[in-house]
């Protein structure tokens, strides 16, 4: 039986785009200040995933009524585990293409490193520094979504 909360599933988008996400979709940065400069997990997305090799944020498609904030963080845990301390949110970029779907990418900064690959969606986690990610082959919509996120990361 389908699970009408589950965004689970593509949809064709009114640009004529199919992504995935019935109800749009969101992922998180996470960053941990360290005495050497600011560090961003990443995950190395397994062949089983859209442009699997590459390097992005953990995240996926948004619950019926989820906020994308509340989404990226579910789908974090599910994806590289369980976050340590209060994390506090330091900014969001939307990449909204059409009136119909959106990814939200939050950027969240932690208290310390944690993460591993938890399920079939994660080859590996990563900690870098801003300029090692821009050495990484990532996920195409990553690449886009990365000079707007960076600011987030470098402010003080």
């Amino acid at each position: 039986m389908f699970d009408r909360r589950t965004g689970d599933g593509f949809i064709r988008c009114g640009d004529g785009r199919v992504r995935w996400g019935i109800f749009g979709a969101a992922g998180v940065i996470f960053v941990v200040r360290e005495p050497d400069g600011p560090r961003v997990m990443l995950q190395k997305r397994s062949a089983m995933s859209h442009e699997g090799g590459t390097w992005s944020c953990a995240g996926g498609a948004l619950h019926q009524g989820e906020l994308p904030y509340d989404g990226a963080l579910r789908e974090a845990v599910e994806e590289v585990g369980d976050i340590p301390g209060a994390p506090v949110m330091l900014g969001e970029y939307v990449f909204n293409p059409s009136h119909d779907w959106a990814y939200t990418t939050v950027v969240v900064e932690v208290e310390q490193r944690f993460g591993s690959s938890l399920n079939f969606e994660t080859d590996d986690v990563g900690w870098f520094t801003v300029q090692e990610v821009d050495t990484l082959a990532t996920h195409a919509g990553f690449d886009a979504a990365w000079p707007h996120l960076k600011p987030f990361i470098l402010a003080d």
